[in-house]
């Protein structure tokens, strides 16, 4: 059955791209750079620093630049980098490690996760299991914010004074700053004077509202991310924001808008036809689906005609819709191409090619959904593939959302979180679950469906935006999600069960 896609309603047309958009993060970048300066040398009061950034913004190669202007200050003598996860600090510490050298950059690991601790990330940094492990002038220090949290006395004890106070570091970088909740950051603040918080303000907590004791006193919300605590009129603290991307293509930039629609501007580094897909042969429904998703314009397909769910957001037969979709494409085949950039996101003129069994740095495709059991159905539809296709965990990869939260990938195929749903709750509607799942992809996006989005939406009760005090529209109200819907080129298809 051929399958015809009505194009967007939400089209970025006014976008810079290039070194006109990679300019506007510089500029932020260099008016943070000297906050920070001021803050050190004691010509400033600033004690927090937040930038905020859309997913793609390229938050880590500024934060890495302000770690290294910091340690080269005459009144800087020691600096801490955290974050929630491990994994979030080990390319920053191989990153840190390649820039200023491996002898002054220590990656202080648990015991427990010592020996997962990758060897590209020894390569390049110094990976230690104890705080006395990590010589006392070490210019930077790596660890999680638990580890932090748990041996404030072990720091105090190990580590002398600094520049600043009886303080052990002088400035404490939190990358990922909007996923760590305010009482984990309550607990870290003793080791500098100064913050720095870099992230996302669009992506997942690393924890679920739940059951809130607090629930019902706007005065204390120990889950809300910690920068918002100083956002506003707080008068020790500077705040900005990353207005350009690099990650989307320049075609994903009005879906990008949707989910920052507060922002002043917001725009991308990659203009239109930068990225693209090759396809070998294709026919049919496969054909229509992912020449639409080969324009880079984000693709959502509903399908009619499925057997029904066992839940709304557990669905084998959509699952092995996407597995029938994927086989046609891994036989045809297909290439991703893109144009490399300079630091200043001026064309190199080089190009980047992927295709399966190239071993890229990140995976060419990645089927996210949003519960365990669909991501089991979708890991045996990857292992199916797999076996039939010679494929790697390069070539292809199944995840939760909340897991795949700040990875990168080629193509996404996902499941929209209210498919099949009749209502919105707090997880199907979770701002950051739709925000991690749309914004993955560097080259396509494919959203797939049952039938029934725009009905659920007009007859479902609008929820409120912020119900939490987290920022953003956390929890999508009912037009914020047909905001959204509207970035996306759309179509339908039904299909025919076997007998």
């Amino acid at each position: 059955m051929t399958v015809t896609f009505t194009p967007p309603s939400l089209v970025a047309t006014d976008a810079y791209h290039h070194s006109r958009a990679a300019s506007q993060n510089e500029a932020a970048a260099k008016f943070a750079k000297g906050q920070l300066l001021d803050a050190l040398n004691g010509s400033s009061d600033v004690q927090r620093i937040l930038l905020k950034a859309a997913a793609g913004a390229g938050k880590s190669f500024l934060l890495r630049g302000l770690v290294r202007d910091a340690i080269a200050q005459p009144k800087c003598l020691r600096v801490a980098v955290t974050a929630f996860q491990n994994r979030q600090l080990w390319p920053l510490a191989t990153s840190l490690g390649n820039d200023v050298g491996k002898d002054s950059v220590y990656l202080w690991a648990s015991k427990r996760v010592f020996n997962d601790v990758p060897d590209w990330v020894r390569a390049a940094a110094s990976v230690v299991d104890s705080v006395k492990a990590i010589p006392q002038d070490a210019p930077i220090v790596l660890t999680t914010t638990h580890m932090f949290g748990m041996t404030r006395q072990h720091v105090r004890n190990h580590f002398g004074t600094t520049f600043h106070g009886d303080h052990r570091f002088d400035v404490l970088f939190v990358d990922e700053a909007w996923q760590l909740p305010h009482h984990l950051f309550d607990k870290i603040t003793y080791i500098a004077p100064i913050h720095v918080g870099v992230g996302d303000v669009g992506q997942l907590p690393p924890l679920e509202i739940a059951e809130n004791p607090w629930r019902g006193d706007p005065g204390f919300n120990p889950y809300r991310a910690w920068p918002t605590a100083y956002e506003g009129d707080d008068t020790k603290t500077w705040a900005t924001e990353l207005p350009a991307v690099w990650r989307p293509t320049g075609e994903q930039l009005g879906l990008w808008r949707a989910f920052y629609p507060e922002w002043e501007s917001l725009n991308c580094v990659a203009a239109p036809g930068d990225r693209s897909i090759g396809l070998g042969s294709l026919s049919g429904t496969a054909k229509a689906v992912w020449e639409s998703v080969a324009t880079g314009v984000p693709t959502l397909l509903e399908v009619h005609g499925l057997p029904d769910a066992e839940a709304a957001d557990v669905d084998l037969p959509l699952v092995e819709f996407i597995e029938g979709l994927l086989d046609e494409l891994f036989t045809a085949g297909f290439t991703l191409f893109e144009q490399k950039y300079n630091d200043d996101g001026t064309p190199s003129g080089k190009t980047n090619v992927g295709r399966p069994g190239s071993e890229p740095d990140d995976p060419l495709i990645a089927i996210l959904a949003t519960r365990n059991q669909a991501v089991d159905d979708a890991a045996d539809a990857v292992a199916r593939l797999s076996a039939k296709h010679s494929l790697t965990e390069s070539d292809i990869v199944a995840s939760t959302v909340d897991s795949w939260q700040g990875q990168t990938n080629g193509i996404t195929i996902a499941i929209h979180p209210l498919t099949g749903a009749f209502e919105l709750d707090e997880f199907n509607s979770a701002f950051g679950r739709l925000a991690v799942t749309c914004t993955r992809a560097t080259h396509g996006l494919l959203m797939v469906s049952r039938p029934g989005l725009d009905s659920l939406l007009q007859q479902a009760p609008a929820r409120p935006g912020t119900p939490f005090g987290e920022p953003g529209n956390r929890h999508l109200p009912r037009q914020t999600h047909q905001r959204i819907l509207a970035s996306f080129a759309r179509g339908t298809v039904t299909v025919t069960p076997a007998p």
